[in-house]
């Protein structure tokens, strides 16, 4: 018996579920009721997480505030979670593609198909993020269920040596991570312990879940932080169809209680860029004013409006 295969056989996510075992035997019906019964447990896991997940958010907060990015790094899954992740930012928060990246074993094509043995390599993390020079400024983020893949081991230790501050996310046990690589290159764990799978060692499942409901958290907390939204709506999105720009005049007339031309007009005065616009609707201001009183308050509408006051 190799080394690899204990470590493996310790893992929470390969273990086998007593409550599915005889998921085989049973109905459509109760099959779903078995894996949506699974899936219930995953959000109280994630909560479990938060004084952690509180820490890596205000981190990455602060990365983007010194003109830093959020990288993730993942295999399989968890890769393509990173992916989908990182390019939802743009288009919900107006954010240039560069500020949260995602690198994913096997490159592009594993986006679409498993490039087997590509995660076993940390070489290959260390250098795409030498690719992506990244330095003391950036977060780097490992996603992997099992805490152990090399690809994203591999990606934390080179960021440490960067000086970048680390992130892993994972649904295996804290306590057995801080025993090993994982413990040793990553500032903060998330560990959202969601059990075994429906099907064992299948991550894609509640793992995936987890994962997923923790990346929701760190960019929408981080951009939060930095003022792309007023209250809790988007104002920093990029208009790059119809019905994101008749999203923004919706935006403008409600939060502004203003009409649909006016909305329109002010909007063709920034360019499309809805944040400025809704400064100008609340204060008065011109174009230039506008844009200047945000850059002074952080970016930060409701800060724009005391100074205004």
């Amino acid at each position: 018996m190799n080394n690899l295969f204990r470590e493996i056989s310790t893992l929470t996510t390969e273990k086998n579920n007593p409550n599915t075992r005889d998921i085989d035997t049973l109905s459509t019906r109760d099959i779903l009721l078995k894996i949506n019964d699974e899936d219930a447990k995953v959000a109280d896991a994630v909560r479990a997480e938060i004084e952690h997940i509180e820490i890596a958010v205000d981190k990455i907060a602060e990365a983007f505030k010194n003109g830093g990015r959020l990288i993730y790094a993942g295999a399989g899954t968890s890769g393509r979670l990173g992916i989908v992740d990182a390019s939802e930012c743009p288009p919900t928060y107006g954010t240039p593609p560069e500020m949260v990246q995602a690198i994913i074993a096997g490159g592009t094509p594993a986006i679409f198909q498993a490039q087997e043995g590509a995660e076993d390599s940390r070489e290959l993390a260390a250098s795409e993020l030498n690719i992506l020079k990244v330095s003391k400024n950036d977060v780097v983020c490992g996603i992997a269920a099992s805490g152990r893949t090399p690809f994203v081991i591999g990606a934390l230790e080179e960021a440490k040596k960067r000086g970048a501050y680390t992130i892993l996310v994972t649904t295996n046990s804290r306590e057995n991570l801080l025993k090993g690589d994982a413990g040793k290159f990553a500032d903060t764990l998330i560990c959202p312990q969601v059990g075994p799978e429906v099907i064992a060692g299948s991550t894609r499942m509640k793992s995936g879940t987890a994962q997923k409901l923790v990346l929701n958290m760190l960019t929408t907390g981080a951009m939060i932080r930095i003022g792309k939204t007023y209250g809790n709506v988007m104002v920093d999105l990029q208009l790059t169809n119809e019905k994101l720009k008749e999203r923004a005049k919706a935006i403008l007339m409600n939060l502004a209680d203003t009409d649909y031309d006016t909305a329109e007009e002010t909007l063709l005065k920034t360019n499309g860029n809805v944040k400025t616009a809704l400064v100008m609707l609340l204060t008065g201001a011109d174009f230039p004013t506008a844009e200047e009183l945000l850059k002074d308050s952080g970016g930060l509408i409701k800060e724009v409006l005391k100074k205004v006051e």
